[in-house]
């Protein structure tokens, strides 16, 4: 009797042509809006913090006499190590020592990263001719900080927003501002401008409409002039529906969005947070900055943390504890990913740098060493991932941007220069 023939192999089953194509179809348009809304990482620095001076109370010197007082409040208050661990509550450690240093140098050096000319909340309602023509004036002093190299490696100006009782003038002023500035030469590379108090998407692409006309009119490229949002009301981040909105303003921006800003007392007081205890770490001001950190993560908008009113001034026990404050909360945004804030008095700057560079410089060793681990695929006891070789990258080129490292020192330690740390970075 014969045996029945035995049954070859089965041939494996595959997609058909077809499904492959309609996957290609179904996500092709997916790729290209995730690429558009999710560039990823700006590649130009992003200063530590923001200054705001009023309008009427800038001037040529301002920079100068910043700098000349904080240097003198550090001076008077911290002028060895050791006593600026006393006045910061710190350990005295070799990494203080540097810190004290870098802080020093600094300080004179370039004592504002970003500087922003307030005609908003600091400087307040004016008769429309003062403002006129503190708007013309702002924008030739700019050009010519500009021009003679004094001016910070950012700057600007933040107008009245543009809600109904104060739209004309928040336009007439930017207005006067941008034009002005244009007819004195070519805008800055790193001007930067700043809508307060936003309440609703439409807003926002109002601004980014305004400025579309206006690079059109003056013959600039497409998309040259962006700016940062201020997240200081309620409906900025929770809509009456009850959606999530910050992504929303991100959205309206249509690409010229470069900063999201916490604003501390506004956001406070509309949540009904009471005076004495509105802060940038209060629960309240948590929620608001998580929800702008994952609105504005992979989109290449930049996150600012807010500012603290305790100024450093008087008798040296009231320096010591405004210091220790700032210190403090700087240290709290720099652990969570808000590496930018808002300075609003010279004597400000000591802390904050002494806060950013002590952050660089404590983080460098294990930076450097799991860096290097992960590039030479070495073994141990964490294993890396590309995610964490890009966080480990950012993390160096942020502390080389605002001097807490140096290119030396970094390159021994990892063998890489800044464009291979950029390139490692996704920037």
């Amino acid at each position: 009797m014969s045996q029945p023939a035995q049954a070859g192999p089965a041939r494996p089953v595959t997609f058909s042509d077809a499904a492959r194509a309609a996957v290609e179809a179904l996500l092709t348009p997916v790729d290209a809006e995730l690429t558009r809304r999710y560039p990823g990482e700006r590649s130009a620095r992003q200063p530590v913090h923001t200054v705001y001076v009023p309008a009427d109370a800038y001037g040529a010197h301002t920079v100068r006499t910043w700098g000349a007082q904080a240097l003198a409040v550090f001076d008077e208050h911290a002028g060895t190590p050791a006593r600026l661990a006393r006045a910061l509550g710190v350990a005295d450690d070799e990494v203080l020592a540097d810190v004290h240093a870098r802080v020093r140098a600094k300080l004179a050096r370039e004592p504002i990263e970003d500087l922003r000319i307030d005609f908003e909340d600091g400087y307040g309602p004016r008769p429309d001719a003062e403002e006129d023509a503190e708007a013309v004036r702002a924008a030739k002093l700019v050009a010519a900080a500009v021009a003679d190299g004094s001016a910070p490696p950012y700057l600007g100006i933040r107008t009245k927003c543009l809600e109904a009782a104060v739209r004309a003038r928040g336009i007439r002023t930017l207005e006067l501002f941008l034009g002005t500035l244009l007819a004195e030469g070519d805008l800055p590379d790193g001007l930067l401008l700043t809508l307060p108090k936003v309440s609703h998407a439409a807003q926002v692409a109002a601004l980014a409409g305004l400025l579309t006309d206006f690079e059109q009119r003056a013959g600039l490229p497409a998309g040259r002039l962006g700016f940062e949002i201020q997240i200081e009301t309620t409906q900025a981040v929770l809509g009456p529906d009850g959606r999530a909105t910050v992504a929303l303003l991100i959205g309206a921006a249509e690409g010229r969005a470069v900063g999201l800003h916490y604003g501390t007392f506004d956001y406070s007081a509309a949540c009904g947070v009471g005076a004495a205890h509105q802060s940038p770490d209060h629960p309240a001001a948590d929620h608001a900055k998580a929800v702008m950190q994952v609105a504005a993560a992979g989109t290449g908008v930049r996150l600012s943390d807010g500012s603290t009113n305790v100024i450093p001034t008087g008798p040296a026990e009231q320096v010591h504890a405004a210091w220790r404050l700032h210190h403090r909360l700087v240290r709290r945004s720099l652990a969570r990913a808000y590496y930018q804030g808002w300075d609003l008095h010279p004597a400000q700057l000591p802390t904050r740098y002494a806060a950013v560079y002590a952050f660089h410089r404590e983080g460098l060793d294990a930076a450097c060493a799991r860096l290097a681990g992960y590039l030479a695929k070495a073994g141990g006891a964490v294993l890396d991932e590309p995610a964490t070789a890009r966080a480990l990258s950012g993390q160096l080129l942020r502390g080389l941007d605002c001097g807490a490292l140096d290119p030396v020192e970094v390159t021994a330690r990892t063998g890489l220069d800044r464009a291979a740390l950029h390139a490692l970075a996704g920037r």
